[in-house]
């Protein structure tokens, strides 16, 4: 458990650059730069799009160059997406796309090399523990990163949250540098089509299931703005804070009742709980 916790480390602090950012984009693009709600969609959707589209290269950069070096270009990608950030101030233009792009991306070769490391660490028999812990790890970040983003865009403005998207991922490698290098996979890997015919069906139920997550993070903050609510980063820690006792009390389901089962059963109860 001690080779992973340099690991979950990473992953928290990568996913706390972005809980920092996802409660105050909208409202400095809303309020900041006085864009429209499309807009703000649009800049979401590039943060996820990114790290949907980036996948692919992560994994494969992974797979040849080595986890670690995954992690390392993650990092390196969150702290330019803060340059973008600054620049976004001077210009009021379209950094900020570009910023969440590189968000997203950097996400992406984050939760992907720390997977691939974890794994190269402690072996195949952990796997469940590995991704139970990164999982953990991500929403407890967004869970904490909310308010505080909210707090240093209210005290400071949205440079304090472009200086901390910057500044922190570089005093996280310092994290990573001690942590040992794993082997990069020398077997021979699946063609894509092969790969995408055996995840398309779960991959399609997860992406139709996550609409709710992306219109909370997207549109929550503003309607708490609009009602002027206070704390409008509380639907985002909640959410967080919900995820994180689901996994953990609930986590073991999967492997004791199997994952269509369970995904089935999990599905269902958000529309039952509408009603």
């Amino acid at each position: 458990m001690k080779h992973l916790v340099p690991i979950v480390g990473v992953v928290f602090v990568a996913f706390l650059v972005t809980g920092l950012a996802l409660p105050v984009l909208p409202l400095h693009i809303r309020g900041g730069l006085g864009l429209g709600t499309f807009i703000v969609g649009l800049v979401a959707g590039a943060q996820f799009g990114a790290a949907l589209l980036s996948r692919f290269a992560s994994g494969n950069y992974a797979d040849t160059r080595g986890a670690k070096r995954g992690v390392v270009i993650g990092l390196l990608l969150a702290t330019c997406a803060g340059i973008f950030y600054l620049a976004s101030l001077r210009f009021l233009d379209t950094p900020a796309m570009s910023a969440a792009i590189l968000l997203g991306a950097a996400e992406s070769f984050i939760v992907t090399g720390a997977l691939a490391w974890g794994l190269g660490l402690l072996g195949p028999q952990h796997t469940g523990k590995i991704m139970a812990w990164v999982g953990l790890a991500m929403y407890v970040a967004f869970a904490v990163g909310a308010p505080v983003g909210i707090t240093l865009y209210g005290r400071f403005g949205f440079m304090s949250i472009a200086l901390a998207t910057a500044l922190i991922p570089v005093v996280t490698l310092a994290l990573v540098a001690p942590v040992r290098p794993v082997p990069t996979s020398a077997k021979a890997r699946p063609s894509f089509l092969r790969v995408v015919s055996a995840v398309w069906m779960p991959g399609v139920g997860l992406a139709f299931t996550s609409a709710g997550f992306a219109a909370i993070t997207t549109f929550s903050v503003l309607l708490f703005v609009q009602h002027r609510w206070a704390r409008a980063w509380l639907p985002l820690t909640l959410f967080a804070i919900a995820f994180v006792i689901g996994r953990a009390a609930l986590g073991h389901l999967p492997d004791r009742l199997g994952g269509i089962r369970v995904a089935m059963v999990s599905a269902a109860s958000g529309p039952l709980s509408g009603r």
